[in-house]
């Protein structure tokens, strides 16, 4: 199931990532020659702490020299005051010597100490009475920055764009609706354009973007159909199927019905398909292998005519259920749409469901798009998931219509009904 969306994914985040890696790729000269500068710089509070702890911070790599030039940019003068001076110069010194000490209480206090930086402050020296320009706190170092660079990349808007193509190349060519790719490529810039990614983790951050983002595409799926049945006051509950022909309805009918007796629920079937040739006998096999009655008229009946009788006919003998099966119909014919809004009217059932073929990929987008504005669908069935190499449907159907996808088919057989979840899909695309 999905196979070939699977590996056309694996393909393109692979790209994606090696393209990311390339593109924001800082230039190692650059680096080098910031990281260099970086351990040359010497900050104004570390100066201050070496004059006041007499204990000189060896610069790093041997730049002993360096730090001798430094030292002739800061001179602070420390005044030796004689017991005889006047009590007013001996205040002033106490008043000195007691800032030095809270300052320098402070500096073995905090971690993240000043760096150099335009937005400066006045401030007075802690020994002479010279303002000095102090560096506001910072959010990061120059040494963090230094570092951030070299482990992490960034690509820009236009960057992004480039790249985003092969992953857009690939959805397409699985059927994955317009909507659902532009859903994607917003979720991806978000999260790739100008951030700082780990380069050891860019496929991993692609991955888990795409992974989130595909993940939210399915409406929340609580729905339990046998729940629903049994809860309901007045019998029966009647569910309604749509879908083109040919795209398995009559067969996820029987399979429905087939669930709903293996749970002890009862169900009588309808043959609203008053138009195909064979479509009432075809029902009538499958009403036979399951051991459920169905309500039938002659071809050209009117459909809706069928439902009333057989929810008719359900309220007579206590049935639980009435599956009302009706004429597969294009979704673009507006007669044949009028026609199913009159069975709705009629029979006024409590689900209304499409079904559709997973394997015609965007065909059966639209087409549920369509449905579900004409008589406002209420979940849906994509038969034919088990051959669907693509999974373009089953991705991006949900989304667009804003409804659950309730079942999968799975197989020719009448077990072959898998109850949806979103983590079979992300398994089968290799996002899970």
């Amino acid at each position: 199931m999905f196979k070939f969306l699977k590996d056309k994914l694996k393909s393109a985040i692979s790209k994606i990532s090696e393209g990311v890696e390339k593109e924001g790729k800082v230039e190692e000269k650059i680096v080098e020659k910031a990281a260099e500068e970086a351990k040359e710089e010497k900050s104004f509070f570390a100066k201050i702490k070496e004059k006041l702890t007499g204990k000189e911070e060896k610069p790093p790599e041997g730049k002993e020299k360096l730090i001798e030039e430094k030292k002739k940019d800061i001179i602070i003068e420390t005044k030796h005051v004689h017991p005889e001076r006047k009590k007013e110069e001996n205040q002033k010194y106490a008043e000195h010597k007691a800032e030095a000490k809270e300052i320098h209480k402070s500096l073995e206090q905090k971690s993240e100490i000043w760096k150099g930086t335009d937005k400066v402050k006045e401030k007075k020296s802690i020994i002479t009475e010279e303002p000095v320009k102090i560096a506001e706190p910072e959010k990061k170092g120059f040494f963090a920055t230094i570092k951030e660079k070299i482990i992490t990349t960034k690509i820009n808007a236009q960057q992004f764009e480039s790249l985003f193509w092969e992953l857009e190349l690939a959805l397409m060519e699985n059927n994955v609706a317009v909507e659902v790719i532009e859903k994607i490529k917003r979720d991806l810039k978000e999260q790739l354009v100008e951030k700082p990614i780990r380069r050891t983790k860019v496929e991993d951050t692609i991955q888990d973007t795409l992974k989130n983002s595909i993940g939210s595409l399915f409406e929340s799926n609580n729905f339990n159909l046998t729940e629903e049945i049994k809860n309901k006051a007045e019998k029966p509950y009647v569910i309604a199927f749509f879908g083109i022909n040919g795209s398995g309805k009559t067969t996820s009918i029987a399979k429905i019905a087939n669930m709903l007796k293996e749970k002890n629920i009862s169900c009588v079937l309808a043959a609203g398909d008053t138009f195909r040739a064979a479509s009432i006998e075809q029902l009538q096999l499958h009403a036979d292998k399951i051991g459920v009655k169905l309500i039938k008229h002659t071809y050209g009946s009117d459909p809706a005519a069928v439902a009333f009788d057989a929810i008719k006919h359900a309220k007579s003998k206590n049935i639980d259920a009435v599956l009302i099966d009706t004429a597969g119909r294009m979704h673009s014919n507006e007669n044949l749409l009028a026609e199913m809004k009159k069975i709705i009217r009629v029979a006024k059932p409590d689900l209304k469901i499409f079904v559709g073929e997973s394997i015609t990929g965007n065909d059966c987008v639209e087409q549920a798009k369509t449905f579900n504005e004409s008589v406002g669908i209420d979940g849906i069935i994509l038969a034919k998931a088990d051959i669907d190499e693509k999974g373009g449907a089953a991705v991006s159907v949900s989304y667009v219509t804003k409804k659950p996808i309730l079942y999968l088919g799975v197989g020719q057989e009448y077990k072959d009904l898998q109850k949806f979840d979103s983590k079979i899909i992300m398994k089968n695309i290799g996002l899970a």
